[in-house]
């Protein structure tokens, strides 16, 4: 094998080995989104069901790094602070509209990594073909050079540059694979949190107003309230473990 090729062959392995990477965090990542949520929905069920508002800031903090948690959390911040502070926009609408854009931001952090495999699966055969065209290149080249030779001659060129060829198809067809696999999961995560915001917003408008009013009343108010929203809504972009 020639020195280019052997150059394609270690690129097509650095790809390789990258894909790799993404697909076992992605994997890890989608499997502790999964348990946390899946745990934080189960805690706070009982909660939104008895209308009992103010228990969920506290459930959020110690559900700390489950995106559920973190879209309630960002979304009841805002709901809490439009019912203190009401304008034009009811609380309800400015809390679907932050909801929307916090499952933008977490579908992006969902699909962190996917590209490397999807680029993977698109570029790595040509990667592969173009070590192979400059093998039979090189191949040729030296019959011409040594003045003759047969099919024996370049049997062993030719196939030590379709080599390349076969290790860029094992490295795209994985990969090719492993991102469908991953987009799946992701697009599942997706749907399900956006099924909770949309069922967050209908607790939120279907509770009566004395029942938020009395909620609202147990939460910290005044500075330390606003410090929370704040951290509320700011604070998931930190988190990006699970995402």
């Amino acid at each position: 094998m020639g020195l280019l090729a052997k150059i394609v062959t270690i690129i097509l392995l650095v790809m390789a080995f990258a894909c790799l990477v993404v697909f076992v965090e992605r994997l890890w990542a989608y499997f502790r989104t999964y348990r946390k949520s899946k745990a934080f929905a189960m805690a706070s069920s009982p909660a939104l069901e008895r209308n009992r508002f103010n228990e969920l800031p506290e459930l959020c903090r110690t559900h700390e790094g489950s995106l559920l948690a973190e879209l309630v959390e960002a979304g009841f911040a805002v709901f809490a602070r439009a019912r203190r502070l009401p304008g034009q926009v009811t609380a309800v609408e400015l809390t679907r509209r932050e909801l929307d854009r916090k499952l933008e931001t977490q579908a992006s952090r969902l699909r962190r990594g996917l590209p490397v495999l999807a680029s993977t699966g698109s570029v790595a055969p040509f990667v592969g073909l173009f070590g192979t065209v400059v093998g039979i290149i090189t191949a040729f080249e030296g019959i011409a050079r040594e003045g003759g030779g047969g099919l024996g001659a370049v049997s062993k060129g030719i196939a030590e540059a379709l080599a390349v060829t076969a290790v860029g198809l094992a490295v795209a067809i994985p990969s090719v694979l492993a991102f469908n696999f991953l987009q799946t999961l992701s697009e599942r995560i997706e749907l399900q949190l956006s099924t909770a915001a949309s069922e967050l917003t209908d607790v939120l408008e279907n509770a009566p107003e004395d029942v938020i009013d009395d909620a609202l009343a147990s939460l910290p108010s005044g500075a330390s309230a606003d410090a929370a929203v704040v951290a509320a809504v700011e604070a998931p972009a930190s988190a990006g473990g699970d995402g």
